[in-house]
């Protein structure tokens, strides 16, 4: 199994997630983890403190296994925010930089976290996927390159970081031209070779085949945000087209809600195995 990773912007959001994983969770009678993320520019709107909060409220009230990570934070001071608020894990984005940058930037995460907490993890992105949780016409120039297992075994024992996000065929987004899809024998690899588990960026827009074999290589938390940010579009249009004269914005929103439960509900079905 690998454990979702889901983007959210919105109380709406929130809730479409949280109760796909309670349900899923009924019908299988445990459990299921899920992760809520915040990108830099989701966390600005959300609130950072706020975003906490909630989690935490939600994860006591109903003994739920929920946590919060900050998702593509491109700074040390953006990541230590997060860190000080409480996140539960920490992602710090150096994919861009040269391999000597992303290790000092990285490693200084790292560290500060191991200093102020024994319970946050910090992953790191290895290998460039592209950027941005949006449509793509191409795939974008420099995104794609496969990480290499041997530099990424490097990385990891100069960083000490808990996880790794590897460039191993997804791309950040969805891309029209074209369909990635996953090299589940370089996820082995790597997998292998650093010994931490290894997360999937890029999600949205994968096969199901592409998934299963992905997990089955090693892969254990996979990120969605561009399929939930198109139906939770969709159905808001919709909402408004059908309802001209609604003024509640909670039943507006309701639909949108929905769509996103339906859309998390089957990835955690897939990521978790059932197939009922």
């Amino acid at each position: 199994m690998a454990i979702g990773h889901f983007n959210i912007s919105n109380l709406e959001g929130f809730h479409g997630i949280y109760n796909a994983a309670k349900n899923l969770s009924a019908f299988g009678g445990l459990n299921m983890p899920v992760i809520i993320g915040l990108s830099e520019g989701e966390e600005n709107f959300v609130g950072r403190e706020e975003a906490v909060s909630l989690i935490c409220t939600i994860r006591e009230r109903d003994n739920y296994p929920i946590f919060l990570n900050a998702d593509h934070h491109a700074s040390f001071e953006s990541v230590k925010k997060c860190i000080d608020a409480g996140f539960d894990s920490v992602i710090i984005d150096g994919a861009k930089l040269d391999f000597n940058e992303n290790v000092r930037i990285t490693k200084q995460c790292v560290d500060y976290a191991k200093s102020v907490s024994s319970t946050t993890l910090v992953e790191a992105e290895f290998g460039y996927i592209g950027s941005g949780s949006n449509i793509k016409e191409t795939v974008p120039e420099g995104a794609g390159i496969l990480t290499k297992p041997e530099e990424a075994k490097k990385f990891v024992e100069l960083t000490g970081i808990d996880m790794l996000a590897p460039s191993v065929g997804s791309i950040h987004g969805l891309v029209k031209s074209g369909q990635p899809h996953i090299n589940d024998g370089l996820v082995a690899e790597i997998k292998k070779i650093t010994g931490i588990p290894l997360v999937l960026h890029g999600g949205s827009g994968l096969r199901d085949e592409d998934f299963t074999k992905a997990i089955e290589a090693g892969i254990s938390i996979i990120h969605i945000s561009t399929e939930i940010r198109l139906v939770y579009d969709e159905a808001l249009k919709k909402s408004l087209a059908d309802n001209p004269n609604e003024t509640t914005p909670y039943k507006i929103l309701q639909p949108a809600v929905e769509a996103i439960e339906k859309v998390v509900f089957e990835r955690l079905k897939l990521f978790n195995g059932m197939k009922y």
